[in-house]
């Protein structure tokens, strides 16, 4: 079969990419290319955003190319443009099986299937999408054999709505193919709107913590899974010898969340030789000066921390089970050791005040990170968040293109989203134009796009969205 994978089109300009210029592949698409071209199929990916792809340029792709299925990955910021594309492809190829996955059709099946997707891959697509198209392939679609597929949803042939049982997780990640970087041109990943040699990489799935508002642990499971480090490790050095990639983010939630592997991993480096950079997501009571002395010596340069809230009481409410001690220790661990470190935030959670997200940029402040990232507690469908901003009719915009935690989507039980859009365009600036800070990063002389655009940038949006808005 030739199966055409994609992001949706005209999805650039979403402020994500408007105002970071942060480009990165579609590590979930380009895993579920490799297995389909190891069993035999033909696969094209099309990132459009990267590609900054429009409708009209998205349909002469797929005419071009004249494939058999098309899937798309969709997030809930690009459901909506994911509808239209949808919609314009039944118009100009209505014998094409039309495939949704991702997060957002994982949690809203019947909203895409009622949108024009033809079926839904609810959860970890490798297995799922190799059968379903092995499925088609022999059947045709659609056809009866479709219920026998798990891990899908679909229309019967009476417009009923079908949701097969649940597929089990992979347990053993090392059995996947690496990803299928040569379906993706490796020049265009950007960050900041700069061509930098960065190659992303996921090691590990799934998380145990099930915070409220973040859908990980509830798309990829409560479960963490790890590849083998000797295979991580692989593939990393691949990527630097065939693309020249002299950075490596890792897209993990929470990399450091098995010693057995870093410690795994920073033995395979140091036996490779690799002379990389490399920067991870991690948790506070996750690490110690042990672990981050070894992480630091075979390159790791920068390391974002989940700390969210200054108050424990939000921080047990949201589940994340940390302590605000072993927030303020592990900060100042990190600054011993040289590290780069990123703190992010969430103001808005629905039970708080100004008063409690001003204290969390004033604690933001006290931690003093190298940098901080600030968002909007945004209620995505699949998260307890969402289900409780509905159950409280919280909810004050619908349109999923907003869902980017950069606008205010939720009221509070003690502000409007006036609010809170005024409080991030304050956190920003309270926190990057302090004159200490911006007499240190013009000292360092390191990352200086990021001071710009974070303390500038993002602020200055949020003053135009504010001034249009209200």
């Amino acid at each position: 079969m030739r199966v055409l994978l994609a992001l949706p089109p005209d999805t650039h300009r979403l402020e994500v990419y408007s105002i970071l210029g942060a480009y990165t592949p579609p590590l979930g698409l380009a895993w579920i290319a490799a297995v389909l071209e190891k069993a035999g199929h033909k696969v094209k990916i099309v990132d459009s955003p990267t590609l900054k792809l429009g409708m009209k340029d998205f349909i002469r792709e797929v005419r071009a190319w004249s494939p058999d299925v098309i899937g798309f990955s969709v997030i809930t910021p690009t459901a909506c443009k994911a509808y239209i594309a949808v919609k314009l492809l039944k118009k100009y190829f209505s014998d094409i099986p039309i495939i949704g996955g991702g997060p957002h059709p994982t949690f809203m099946y019947d909203e895409a299937l009622n949108e024009g997707f033809d079926v839904v891959v609810c959860g970890e697509g490798e297995l799922t999408t190799l059968e379903l198209i092995k499925v088609i392939e022999r059947y045709g679609f659609p056809n009866k054999e479709l219920k026998n597929v798990k891990g899908i949803a679909f229309k019967d042939s009476e417009g009923r709505l079908v949701k097969t049982p649940p597929r089990e997780l992979i347990d053993d990640l090392g059995k996947l193919p690496w990803p299928a970087h040569h379906l993706l041109d490796m020049n265009a990943y950007s960050m900041f709107n700069k061509n930098v040699r960065v190659a992303h990489v996921m090691a590990s799935r799934g998380c145990p913590y099930g915070c409220i508002f973040c859908s990980t642990s509830y798309f990829w499971g409560r479960r963490i899974r790890f590849r083998p480090a000797k295979d991580v490790v692989e593939e990393v050095k691949f990527l630097a010898e065939k693309y020249g990639v002299k950075k490596v983010a890792f897209m993990d939630d929470e990399l450091t969340a098995s010693r057995t592997f870093i410690n795994e991993f920073v033995k395979n480096v140091r036996e490779y030789k690799l002379d990389l950079e490399f920067s991870c997501g991690s948790r506070v009571d996750h690490v110690d000066r042990e672990m981050l002395k070894n992480m630091r010596d075979v390159g790791f340069k920068a390391i974002y921390f989940g700390v969210e809230s200054s108050s424990q009481e939000s921080l047990n409410r949201i589940g994340k089970k940390i302590t605000i001690d072993s927030v303020i220790k592990t900060f100042k661990l990190v600054k011993e050791l040289g590290l780069h470190h990123v703190g992010t935030f969430v103001l808005g959670f629905p039970w708080e005040t100004l008063e409690d997200m001003e204290r969390t940029v004033d604690f933001a402040i006290k931690l003093n990170p190298s940098y901080a990232q600030f968002t909007i507690a945004t209620p995505y469908p699949g998260t307890p968040l969402y289900e409780y901003a509905v159950r409280n009719n919280l909810i004050v915009d619908s349109n999923w293109e907003h869902f980017t935690t950069l606008r205010p989507v939720m009221r509070g039980h003690h502000f409007n989203e006036k609010d809170v859009a005024r409080m991030l365009a304050r956190a920003y600036r309270k926190f990057y134009l302090r004159v200490e800070y911006l007499i240190k990063e013009i000292k360092s002389k390191k990352l200086s796009e990021i001071r710009t655009i974070i303390s500038k940038g993002i602020a200055n949006w949020f003053d135009d969205y504010i001034r249009s808005r209200f």
